[in-house]
C-alpha cells in the first residue's frame, strides 16, 4: 500500500535511532513548515463509505477503532484506500469481566468494591488472572489480523477522567495489591482490616504509593509492547491517555490514574492525549495549550521519539459541536510536536455534510501544511 506504509517505516527507524542515542528521525522539525504525516479517524469507515465516499477522498490515512470491529473486509478495503488500520484495545475496562471473576474487582479505602464510573469498569491491575487473559488476547488480535498497530486505552487504575467533575477513587486495597506492594516498597503494612491499612498506606507511605501504582500501570504496557513486538516487530504501540496536566485536580494523572510520562516513554511508540475539549469542559483554545504542554513535559519534538499524535472531539456530547470548533481543534491538535492527528468519531463526522466538508480541507491543507 501506498504512502502509509513508507511513513511507518520511517517513524520505526526513527524510534530504532533514539533508542539508540539519537534524538531526531531527520523529519522536519517543529514550526509552520511541519507536515502531519497520519490524519486519522477513530470508528468504523462505514459511516463514510454508506455514503459513498473513500478514505483517499477524505485525506485520510489512518483507521482505528476497537479491536472488535476489525475484520479481513474492512482491512483489504481500507488499504486500497491508502488507510493502515490499527486496534484500539481496551487494556483494564472489564465490567463483563470482573462481573465472572469477583477477585479482580477493585476495592477503595473505604474497604469497598468500586462502582462502575460511566462506561468504565476499570479492574484490578494486580489481579494475575485477569492479566493472563487480556494479554491471551491481545497476542490473539495479532495473529488475526496484520494491522499497523495497537492503541491501549484505559490504562488507568479505575477512575473516569472524561467528564467536567471525574470519578476519582482511591484504589487498590485489596489483598493482592497490598501484599504486592509490600514486596516491591520493602515494607510491612500492619494487619488490620482494609479501611485501616489504607489510612496506614496513605498516611505513611503515600510517596511509595503513588510511584508503584505508576510502575504498574508501566509494567501492564511494557508487556503489552513485549508481545506486540514479538507477533510484529513493525506494528507501533499507542496510548490513549488522560490529557491532564501536573495540576489539573491536584495532580490525579499521576496520583488517582497511576500515569507517569517517564515510565511511560521509554516503553511507547506514540501518544494519544485524549484531548476533548467539550466532554471536559473546556474551551477549544485548551486543546492547543494542552499539546504544547505535553510536547514539553514529554521533552520530545516533531520527528523524535515517542511521537505524539492527539485525538480530537468531534462528537456532540454535552453539547453541539459546530464544523468551526471541529476544525479549530483540529488544528490545535496538530500543532507543537504533533506528527498525527484523528478525531472521534467517524460517525459523528459522517452524519454532518458540513464537518465531513471540514475534515477534507484541515487534512489537505496539513498535508502540505499550506
Amino acid at each position: 500500500m501506498a504512502g502509509i506504509k513508507e511513513v511507518l517505516i520511517f517513524l520505526l527507524a526513527g524510534i530504532s535511532a533514539s533508542i539508540s542515542g539519537g534524538c531526531s528521525s531527520g523529519r522536519s522539525q517543529p514550526g509552520n513548515s511541519n507536515i502531519i504525516e497520519i490524519r486519522g479517524i477513530y470508528g468504523s469507515p462505514n459511516p463514510f463509505w454508506n455514503k459513498g465516499l473513500n478514505l483517499n477522498e477524505l485525506n485520510v490515512n489512518a483507521v482505528f477503532l476497537n479491536w472488535k470491529g476489525i475484520n479481513e473486509k474492512l482491512i483489504e478495503r481500507a488499504e486500497s484506500e491508502g488507510a493502515e488500520v490499527f486496534a484500539e484495545f481496551p487494556l483494564l475496562n472489564g465490567r463483563d469481566y470482573v462481573e465472572k471473576h469477583p477477585e479482580a474487582w477493585a476495592i477503595d479505602n473505604n474497604g469497598e468494591k468500586v462502582k462502575p464510573a460511566s462506561w468504565f469498569m476499570g479492574v484490578c491491575p494486580t489481579e494475575p488472572g485477569f492479566r493472563q487473559f487480556r494479554m491471551m488476547e491481545l497476542r490473539g488480535l495479532l495473529r488475526k489480523f496484520n494491522i499497523g498497530g495497537v492503541w491501549l486505552d484505559y490504562v488507568h487504575w479505575h477512575a473516569q477522567f472524561e467528564e467536567p467533575e471525574p470519578v476519582l477513587p482511591e484504589t487498590c486495597f485489596c489483598e493482592n495489591c497490598i501484599r504486592t506492594f509490600e514486596a516491591s516498597a520493602g515494607i510491612d503494612v500492619p494487619d488490620a482490616d482494609i479501611k485501616k491499612q489504607a489510612l496506614w498506606i496513605l498516611t505513611n507511605c503515600d510517596a511509595l504509593w503513588r510511584e508503584w501504582r505508576c510502575s504498574v500501570i508501566a509494567d501492564w504496557v511494557r508487556d503489552a509492547r513485549m508481545i506486540l513486538k514479538q507477533e510484529d516487530p513493525d506494528a507501533l504501540l499507542g496510548l490513549y491517555h488522560c490529557p491532564w496536566d501536573d495540576n489539573d485536580f491536584d495532580g490525579a494523572r499521576y496520583r488517582i490514574l497511576g500515569l507517569d510520562y517517564n515510565m511511560l516513554k521509554e516503553v511507547t511508540d506514540v501518544f494519544s492525549p485524549m484531548v476533548y475539549h467539550g466532554r471536559m469542559g473546556r474551551s477549544p483554545v485548551w486543546v492547543k495549550e494542552n499539546i504544547e504542554w505535553f510536547c514539553n513535559a514529554l521533552g520530545t519534538v516533531s520527528g523524535s521519539f515517542p511521537e505524539v499524535w492527539p485525538i480530537v472531539q468531534s462528537y456532540n456530547d454535552p453539547y453541539q459541536i459546530s464544523p468551526q470548533e471541529f476544525e479549530d481543534v483540529l488544528s490545535y491538535g496538530s500543532g507543537a510536536c504533533s506528527t498525527g492527528i484523528m478525531m472521534f468519531t467517524s460517525n459523528s463526522v459522517a452524519g454532518s455534510d458540513e464537518k465531513t466538508e471540514t475534515l477534507k480541507r484541515v487534512y489537505s491543507r496539513l498535508m502540505t501544511n499550506q
